[in-house]
């Protein structure tokens, strides 16, 4: 497929509601129950974008949006101000393309560009597929917090994954998943 990725304009804002909404209803990726609206997308996209971060889409040849990724602020003190969260969302239709590789590849250059230091996952753990794709990033594993969360009346684990932007990261060297740094 031949996605173009780019800055995220006002007409792609339903695209983009409806991506967020189906992984609401349909996965454990963001949780919470209750669909957004589009006045809350469009307070979301527009908060980051004041507060100098991006929001990019990827966009089909025919113009379609296929998918949306973005960061933001870790924590709000101070000493945080180096680090930073990231999430990728690809319509359901469009997985498995290539899509969330190259939204998250753009992230990153981001973020690089930028001058941050660490990027975070937050992971729903057992969602492979996410964690694959930031394993081939180089994202190692730095902890796990069990049962901080709860959706459809199950407790979900929180994988908390991190790439140093300033690394260059070379599978050979690094250690092999999984890597857990607590004893």
């Amino acid at each position: 497929m031949v996605c173009v990725i780019r800055d995220v304009q006002d007409e792609d804002l339903p695209a983009v509601l409806r991506i967020t909404n189906h992984a609401i209803a349909h996965t454990d990726a963001l949780w919470i129950s209750t669909p957004f609206t589009l006045e809350q997308r469009q307070k979301w996209v527009s908060d980051r974008l004041a507060q100098g971060f991006p929001v990019f889409v990827a966009v089909s040849e025919n113009g379609d949006v296929c998918g949306y990724a973005s960061y933001g602020a870790f924590r709000a003190f101070e000493g945080y101000a180096k680090t930073i969260e990231h999430s990728v969302y690809v319509d359901v239709e469009h997985q498995g393309r290539g899509l969330g590789r190259m939204l998250l590849a753009r992230l990153i250059d981001h973020a690089r560009q930028a001058g941050f230091h660490v990027m975070v996952a937050g992971i729903t753990a057992g969602n492979e597929a996410s964690v694959t794709l930031h394993r081939q990033f180089g994202f190692q594993n730095s902890g796990i917090l069990p049962q901080v969360g709860r959706k459809g009346g199950r407790w979900l684990d929180l994988l908390f994954m991190t790439l140093c932007l300033e690394a260059v990261f070379e599978p050979e060297k690094d250690i092999p998943w999984p890597f857990l740094p607590f004893p």
